[in-house]
């Protein structure tokens, strides 16, 4: 459902105005119940003007008058042909002018920490354009020398479930669309439930089975009655036959 301008403005006329019961208000100005009774008690919204929603040809003063007699009854934003398409268009965020100057921070921060990222999912966060964002990943922007990573949370410039969303999205995109990779990069990748799943990488034996056993007398075919190999004579290690297989006499 369309909402209108100014909603909390709107909230305000409708509630010093009109008998309209709050759930009534709130469905059309898409605020919550409570927030509309907040706005009678003044806890609200306090200082703002109202916004007259029948001027400014959001409503009709006939829906209002309906939907005072039938508590029932939803609000409907009145048809404005020229607000048609309005919510569909796409591109970059605002961003206000004092806010513009730290743009290249948050880029940055974002091409350091999270190189998953596509230069669409950037601007969009931070309300910049490819050219910019290319220009940072391969270092040739004009400012690249001064500028300093800066979370873009931080700097105001998107929310943090914003973010959380986009890294989320391009980390399973990165998932579905190549090998799983190892180490560092799976546990950040992979969910918790597919790298259990997974089976274990190899790695290098601290210790050679059976080693204990072995033996370099010639005798490993010989064993002790219980089966195991007879342990080395140290003995046999001095006196070690000749070539023709006599000893040397003195």
């Amino acid at each position: 459902m369309a909402k209108p301008i100014m909603a909390k403005a709107t909230a305000v006329w409708l509630v010093d105005n009109t008998t309209l019961t709050f759930k009534q208000v709130a469905d059309f100005c898409g605020l919550h119940e409570l927030e509309v009774q907040g706005i009678a008690d003044g806890d609200v919204a306090a200082g703002v003007k109202g916004f007259d929603p029948i001027a400014n040809n959001q409503l009709t003063a006939e829906e209002i008058g309906a939907a005072e007699k039938d508590p029932t009854h939803k609000l409907n934003l009145k048809y404005n042909a020229a607000a048609v398409g309005e919510e569909k268009r796409r591109g970059p965020r605002y961003t206000p002018l004092s806010k513009r100057q730290d743009r290249p921070a948050s880029i940055l921060w974002l091409v350091k920490f999270h190189p998953e990222l596509s230069d669409g999912q950037i601007g969009k966060l931070v309300g910049t354009t490819k050219p910019t964002i290319q220009a940072i990943r391969e270092r040739t922007h004009w400012n690249i020398g001064n500028i300093t990573p800066i979370d873009p949370v931080a700097l105001g410039l998107c929310k943090q479930s914003e973010l959380d969303a986009a890294v989320q999205k391009a980390a399973s995109k990165k998932v579905t669309e190549g090998p799983v990779m190892s180490d560092d990069e799976r546990r950040k990748l992979v969910s918790t439930e597919q790298s259990l799943g997974m089976p274990a990488d190899p790695k290098i034996p601290t210790a050679i089975s059976g080693l204990e056993t072995f033996t370099l007398s010639g005798n490993d075919d010989e064993e002790d009655e219980d089966g195991r190999h007879k342990p080395v004579d140290a003995d046999s290690f001095f006196n070690l036959p000749d070539d023709d297989g006599d000893d040397d006499e003195d």
